[in-house]
């Protein structure tokens, strides 16, 4: 195995990519005890790395150039990244992103060991490059690939979302407010990253209503930045006192709610990944993508998909008809539910 004193990881964009890459940081830790370990993402995502107890410090990446006019202040907030990152003098360094982008940050550290998957040109910015089953393995697997690629042994197959005390107390207190106590709520995410990944909000709303009958559990709704009004929306259409919506939380706030939750209906989602992090059961409404590369990670999840159809797991962000979500039966949902519950030992008595 190779020697490290200084490690940097590279992953960009999505805030549930950036949680399936927690699974390397307890590894890299106890391979390499006595290295400092920094990380590098996009602000979305970097507050779900800011506690972590593996990491030093958390990089960040803002792409705020969308205009040629604002492309020259981007390239030079680039160029004081490159150099602020080689004055460290990294000896090891992952690309887990692979674009471009990340591909000339991890050659530009100047870092002895640079590793990254066998991407067209990219592959030429690393020392050691690692063939990709993308297509083949979990994305978290997936990033264990390129440990193992360097003989790094892997001892620990777990995510991990770390928070602290504020976040706990802000759980418990809206909890508290509502006299509900933990365990017995179930959460709903309606929202998705695309609109193709979205199953329509009336059908989470007749879900919603056969579940606050069935189970002894309330119904919190999590909602994301501009989709408060569809929470409520969502809590008017189930006509059941039994759902409310979540207060405003920050990813941290959201993981310690998630934590406490007995179950969620989700999406494929970055809070799907979030829930899955913290334990929480989920059942995960998959259609434009295949929840073997992407579900949640785990085997306490269970996965719903209208296999009545062969276009699933397209892997398109629209589509004419949506008919893998638009079509599934809010019977299937209930049928995943239960069988969550009874896997997961949840099923009242």
């Amino acid at each position: 195995m190779i020697h490290a004193e200084k490690i940097l990881i590279i992953k960009l964009r999505a805030i549930g990519d950036v949680v399936l890459s927690t699974i390397v940081l307890e590894n890299l830790a106890r391979a390499f005890p006595h290295a400092v370990m920094d990380f590098l993402t996009e602000p979305a995502p970097a507050a779900i790395l800011s506690q972590h107890p593996a990491l030093r410090r958390v990089w960040i990446l803002d792409q705020k150039a969308r205009h040629r006019s604002e492309r020259s202040t981007d390239r030079w907030a680039m160029a004081t990244l490159l150099k602020a990152l080689r004055a460290e003098r990294y000896d090891l360094v992952f690309d887990f992103f692979g674009n471009p982008r990340s591909a000339l940050i991890t050659w530009a550290s100047g870092a002895c060991h640079r590793v990254g998957y066998d991407y067209r040109v990219r592959r030429l910015a690393y020392t050691h490059v690692v063939p990709s089953r993308a297509s083949e393995v979990h994305e978290a697997d997936w990033h264990l690939d390129a440990l193992t690629a360097l003989d790094i042994p892997i001892v620990s197959r777990r995510l991990q979302v770390a928070f602290g005390f504020e976040e706990i107390q802000f759980a418990e207190g809206f909890l508290h407010e509502l006299g509900w106590p933990d365990r017995r709520v179930a959460v709903i995410n309606f929202s998705g990253g695309w609109a193709a990944k979205r199953w329509p909000l009336p059908r989470f709303a007749e879900l919603c209503e056969t579940l606050a009958r069935t189970y002894p559990f309330r119904l919190v709704a999590i909602w994301g930045p501009g989709e408060r009004q569809e929470a409520e929306q969502l809590r008017r259409m189930a006509q059941t006192s039994g759902i409310v919506p979540a207060p405003a939380t920050n990813l941290l706030q959201l993981a310690a709610l998630l934590q406490r939750a007995a179950i969620m209906v989700t999406t494929d989602s970055g809070p799907m990944h979030i829930a899955a992090a913290v334990g929480t059961p989920c059942v995960a409404i998959f259609g434009p993508t295949d929840p073997r590369l992407q579900g949640p990670y785990g085997d306490q999840h269970t996965v719903v998909r209208n296999t009545a159809l062969s276009c699933l797991a397209c892997n398109r962000t629209v589509c004419d008809h949506v008919r893998c979500m638009e079509e599934l039966p809010v019977a299937s949902v209930l049928h995943a539910v239960k069988e969550c519950l009874a896997k997961n030992r949840l099923l009242p008595e």
